[in-house]
């Protein structure tokens, strides 16, 4: 069995304080992960407008919000204003980068990203890309391998940049297995590793689920086979700080179960070329989670 560990950076605090004690716990385990960067302003106070959607008041009452984004995050874009991730953080992303970790990119404005790129035109989809591809390059003098959207949130003009791009995977959606994805009538060339097991803050809080034993689930669902592996979307505001040692009891685990743990540039590497089926990208739930997202739908053929 083989887990990719795709970290999602969402806030200055999470890159200043979850990233580097994530790269600390990843270096004594012998494991590397792929690191997705926000890379604009640090808007996250904005996302308490989504406390009128069906779901989100709940989920803020079972995980904390509070206590692992930090007040002062709370009101960045609100009452504060936004403070520019990477320009603040560089030497954290540069030293993900000298240990050896893969980096692409979460998002510009993750707030932003998140809550309108559904709805939003190429336009306004390729100026948000392109301000994030741009602050990568030059903070790290690399491109972006590879990028994961914001909340699983996305449109076409998304794959057709990420295509153009030619970037050789992405992991955008939730799913059971790689895809190649195919929206609004189109097929695209970006492959899919999508997202396969449940996040820690989808889980905490459901049927007597604590920190103590939220890693136990999550190591139910990776036991369960799936062609290629698994892909575990973690947090640093999460596994990085107050859950930290949930992710080093997920990585004692299935390191002593014979788990291959890496980036999704492992994952693509062993996959060996091998043709991927075509999946719609719908719109649907996930447990736990507010709202809908970008979910592996059914099998396409023309």
């Amino acid at each position: 069995m083989r887990i990719a560990l795709k970290v999602d950076v969402d806030t200055l605090r999470g890159t200043q304080e979850g990233v580097p004690a994530l790269l600390r716990l990843f270096d004594r385990y012998g494991v590397r992960a792929t690191f997705l960067w926000s890379l604009g302003p640090d808007h996250t106070g904005r996302a308490l407008k989504r406390i009128f959607r069906r779901g989100f008041l709940r989920k803020v009452s079972r995980t904390s919000v509070v206590s692992h984004y930090g007040i002062k995050t709370l009101l960045y874009g609100v009452l504060l204003p936004g403070p520019m991730i990477g320009q603040r953080a560089a030497t954290v992303l540069r030293e993900a980068v000298q240990a050896g970790h893969e980096t692409g990119i979460h998002c510009y404005d993750h707030v932003a990203w998140q809550d309108q790129v559904a709805y939003r035109g190429e336009g306004w989809t390729r100026q948000a890309l392109e301000q994030a591809r741009g602050l990568h390059e030059n903070l790290l003098g690399q491109p972006a391998t590879t990028h994961g959207s914001a909340g699983w949130q996305l449109n076409a003009h998304l794959l057709a940049v990420e295509e153009e791009w030619g970037l050789p995977y992405a992991s955008d959606t939730r799913g059971t297995h790689p895809f190649l994805p195919v929206l609004d009538g189109r097929l695209f060339a970006c492959p899919q590793l999508p997202t396969t097991l449940p996040t820690l803050d989808e889980l905490l809080g459901w049927d007597g689920v604590e920190p103590q034993t939220v890693h136990e689930r999550v190591l139910a669902h990776s036991r369960q086979p799936r062609p290629h592996g698994h892909v575990y979307t973690l947090h640093a505001e999460l596994e990085g700080m107050k859950l930290l040692p949930v992710m080093e009891k997920l990585l004692q685990v299935w390191q002593a179960e014979g788990v291959v743990v890496g980036t999704l540039a492992d994952m693509w590497q062993a996959m060996g070329g091998v043709v991927l089926p075509p999946h719609r990208v719908v719109w649907g739930s996930v447990p736990g989670r507010s709202g809908v997202l970008a979910v592996q739908g059914e099998a396409y053929s023309s």
